[in-house]
C-alpha cells in the first residue's frame, strides 16, 4: 500500500498545480508538453531503461502509442470539460471512471472477490457519491448535449488509461522502466508537434513560465505513474485493490486539500464521504 500512498500524494500535487494554472495564467496544453519531456528525462537518468535492448517484436507498441495519445489528450480534455461543463461534472466523470478498470479486473483478469474487498469497493462508490458537491450552486450551469461529450471522454479515457498501465506493469518481455520511458518520449514528441504547429500558425506563444511550471508538473506526474505501476507489480493478482485504493485515496486526500488549502466549502454529506473513503481503503488493504 506504500506505493499507492506515494502515487496518491503525487496525484494530489498534480491536481493542485492544475488548479493553480488558471490563477497564474499558465497554459495547460504547453505545460503538458514540457511535463512529458521532464518525465522522460527523469525516467532515463533515475530508472536506467534498457532502450538499446528493446525488441520491436516483443514490445506492446499498440499500448505505447495509445498511451502516448491518451495521456496528453486527456489533460487537455480535462481543461475543456471544466471550462464548458463545470468542475463538478468533470470531477464526477473522473471518479466514476473507476468502474471501467474494476469491471476489467473481474471480467478479464478473473480476479476473485472476497467479502472484505466487495465491502471496500461498495463503500468506495458510496464515498464517491457522498463526496460530490450536490448543492445547487455547483450544478446550476446549463450544459448542452454537445458539452456532455467532454466528461464522457474523460470518463472513458481515464478508465482506459488505468487498464493500459495495468497491462504495462504485467508485461514481462519488456521491463516496465523501458516501457515508461518509451511512453513518455512518444507523448512528448506528439504533444511537442502540436505545440510547434500552434506556434508557427500564431495560435500559441512560447513562454518560459509554462516551461518552468510544466517541468514541476512533470516531476510529480512521473512519480504518480511510477508508483502506480509499482503498486500493480507488488500485487499483480489483485488489480482491483490498486484501482480502488488509488481512486478512493485521491478522493479523500483531494477533499482534505480542498478544505485546508483552498478553503472550499463542503457539506456534512461530503465529510461523511471522506470518512467512508478512509474505511473503504482500510477494508481493501486488509483484503490483500
Amino acid at each position: 500500500m506504500a506505493f499507492i500512498l506515494f502515487s496518491v500524494f503525487c496525484n494530489i500535487i498534480v491536481s493542485i498545480l492544475l488548479k493553480l494554472a488558471k490563477r497564474y495564467e499558465i497554459s495547460v496544453p504547453q505545460a503538458v508538453v514540457w511535463n512529458y519531456g521532464i518525465a522522460a528525462i527523469l525516467t532515463c537518468f533515475l530508472l536506467k531503461p534498457e532502450v538499446a535492448s528493446l525488441s520491436i517484436q516483443q514490445a506492446p507498441l499498440h499500448i505505447y502509442f495509445s498511451l502516448a495519445i491518451l495521456l496528453p489528450s486527456i489533460f487537455v480534455v480535462l481543461g475543456l470539460s471544466v471550462r464548458h461543463t463545470g468542475i463538478v461534472r468533470t470531477d464526477l466523470a473522473q471518479r466514476l471512471s473507476l468502474f471501467i478498470p474494476l469491471l476489467t479486473a473481474f471480467l478479464v483478469y478473473r480476479e476473485e472477490l472476497s467479502w472484505l474487498k466487495t465491502a471496500g469497493i461498495i463503500l468506495g462508490f458510496v464515498a464517491i457519491v457522498f463526496s460530490i458537491p450536490w448543492h445547487k450552486q455547483a450544478l446550476k450551469s446549463k450544459v448542452t448535449v454537445l458539452n456532455w461529450l467532454y466528461p464522457l471522454i474523460v470518463f472513458i479515457g481515464m478508465g482506459v488509461i488505468d487498464i493500459f498501465f495495468k497491462q504495462i506493469a504485467a508485461f514481462r518481455s519488456v521491463p516496465y522502466t523501458t516501457s515508461l520511458f518509451v511512453i513518455f518520449v512518444f507523448a512528448f514528441i506528439l504533444a511537442a508537434l502540436v505545440l510547434t504547429v500552434g506556434i508557427l500558425s500564431g495560435k500559441a506563444r512560447f513562454s518560459w513560465k509554462n516551461l518552468l511550471c510544466g517541468s514541476i508538473l512533470g516531476v510529480f506526474n512521473f512519480g504518480n505513474i511510477l508508483f502506480y505501476l509499482k503498486a500493480h507489480q507488488a500485487i499483480p493478482e489483485n488489480p482491483s485493490v490498486v484501482f480502488s485504493a488509488m481512486n478512493i485515496g485521491v478522493i479523500a486526500c483531494g477533499a482534505l486539500v480542498g478544505i485546508l488549502l483552498f478553503r472550499e466549502k463542503v457539506s456534512k454529506l461530503n465529510f461523511w464521504g471522506i470518512g467512508i473513503a478512509v474505511i473503504a481503503i482500510l477494508l481493501i488493504s486488509l483484503s490483500t
